[in-house]
């Protein structure tokens, strides 16, 4: 039996075939797409890391709660921290805390129930993604909720300490002091009537920035500059996992008795 031999038009269109879509070629979309999709997840992973909050300490969780000398309650897009006699101060000066980035407000809780138990009302403000920088007027609906607090302190740490120079700047009819928590102002705040004080660690790895001469020369002349001996930048909070953070040399308690002190000669000068 003969066998069947391939016509001519037979083997052109095979060659045709052949050469307009080669294997290789038939596999690059394939290989694009599975590319794409391991770069969008590796985006996604990285994304998701970075902005990880920092792990609060379990003293952080411990002060969310009401106690015989402050009131607490989580009032949604804050924390709030109420004297139960605030009359103890004869005022209506109040404290709004910015979080540093990436550091969920609860690291903040012990500081703010030192500052209620002193007399004076403390909020911290919730951001959105544990970032100041997303809403750096968050302060303004505090104020806004809280009619009966007629002067105001504000103050942040880190990031949030830039954030809240800058609504303080804005905000001079009602914020009358300045508390920065291992923070510097990004703009120029010397010409406030601002009650203010810088307050950081002396290990903190950007304490000489905070206290070099381009930075004084944007804070009012009267700032006072308390350096907490020892101290760094993570111990500002109940947190850990700060990154390239020197360990400190005194423990956190105190040097956040050291930063609520020095926060409450500002409210002290504020409220007079």
């Amino acid at each position: 039996m003969a066998t069947e031999r391939p016509t001519p038009d037979d083997a052109a269109q095979h060659a045709t075939s052949t050469a307009v879509d080669p294997p290789g070629r038939r596999r690059w979309p394939r290989v694009l797409a599975i590319g794409m999709l391991v770069a969008v997840l590796l985006l996604v992973v990285g994304a998701t890391l970075f902005l990880a909050p920092q792990p609060l300490l379990p003293e952080a969780a411990a002060a969310l709660a009401s106690t015989d000398a402050v009131t607490y309650a989580d009032e949604g897009d804050w924390l709030a921290f109420t004297p139960t006699d605030p009359s103890a101060t004869g005022n209506a000066t109040g404290f709004i805390f910015y979080p540093g980035a990436k550091v969920p407000a609860a690291a903040y809780a012990p500081a703010a129930q030192a500052i209620a138990s002193a007399g004076y009302p403390a909020y911290i403000a919730e951001m959105p993604l544990d970032l100041a920088i997303l809403d750096g007027n968050a302060a303004a609906d505090i104020e806004a909720a809280h009619p009966e607090v007629t002067r105001w302190v504000i103050g942040g740490h880190s990031l949030g300490g830039v954030m809240a120079a800058g609504y303080a700047a804005d905000h001079q009819d009602t914020v009358g002091g300045l508390a920065l928590w291992a923070a510097y102002p990004s703009g120029d705040v010397s010409g406030t009537d601002l009650v203010t004080s810088s307050i950081y660690g002396t290990l903190d790895a950007g304490a000489e920035r905070m206290t070099s001469l381009e930075t004084r020369a944007k804070l009012p002349a009267s700032t006072a500059f308390v350096a907490i001996e020892g101290g760094n930048h993570e111990q500002m909070g109940w947190y850990t996992g700060q990154p390239n953070d020197p360990p400190a040399t005194i423990s956190r308690a105190d040097q956040q008795a050291q930063a609520v002190a020095a926060t409450l000669d500002i409210l002290e000068a504020v409220a007079r």
